[in-house]
């Protein structure tokens, strides 16, 4: 197995504060509540022969509060919930769960994500795909493993590894 760095960032703000529901199984859908989210990452590879970093921590903890901040203090709307449809009526987005109007919120409250529920698990996969893309568009690409942990309360995360292919 080849040697590698891996490189952590965990900062205090790199936070969010949402709200969110989960649809379960059959036809049970979930309280509107909150959670003031935390974010931690960690990337894998060789070190820069000039630098000798994997990555500066600078890059890291700018992408992820940019990612953060673009969810921050808004509702989670998971667009790929097959139970969930969505209407706007002027200002106003309305959430239909199986058909039957359910929540109405100011379309500037929302982030509507590609996700299929906003559970913790698919939130870390949206940022850490998110996060790989922003990274390979700045030409980090010698990266060979990514992975992102949403904490939603103390004590209780969900993490998303992914493989990087690097150059």
């Amino acid at each position: 197995m080849p040697s590698s760095f891996r490189v952590q960032v965990s900062k205090d703000y790199l936070v969010f504060a949402s709200a969110h529901f989960i649809t379960f199984r059959g036809h049970q859908c979930e309280s509107l509540h909150g959670h003031n989210y935390r974010v931690g990452v960690m990337v894998e590879g060789e070190v820069d022969a000039e630098c000798l970093f994997v990555l500066d921590f600078s890059v890291l903890k700018r992408i992820v509060r940019q990612l953060a901040d673009e969810i921050d203090h808004k509702v989670l709307l998971p667009t790929l919930n097959p139970k969930l449809a969505y209407r706007t009526e002027g200002d106003m987005l309305h959430v239909d769960y199986f058909g039957k109007a359910t929540y109405m919120f100011p379309r500037s409250d929302c982030a509507l994500l590609p996700i299929q529920n906003s559970t913790a698990e698919m939130l870390a996969q949206y940022l850490a795909v998110r996060l790989r893309k922003e990274l390979e568009a700045e030409g980090h690409t010698h990266l060979t493993l990514l992975e992102l942990e949403v904490e939603e309360s103390f004590g209780q995360s969900a993490t998303y590894r992914t493989a990087l292919a690097a150059d």
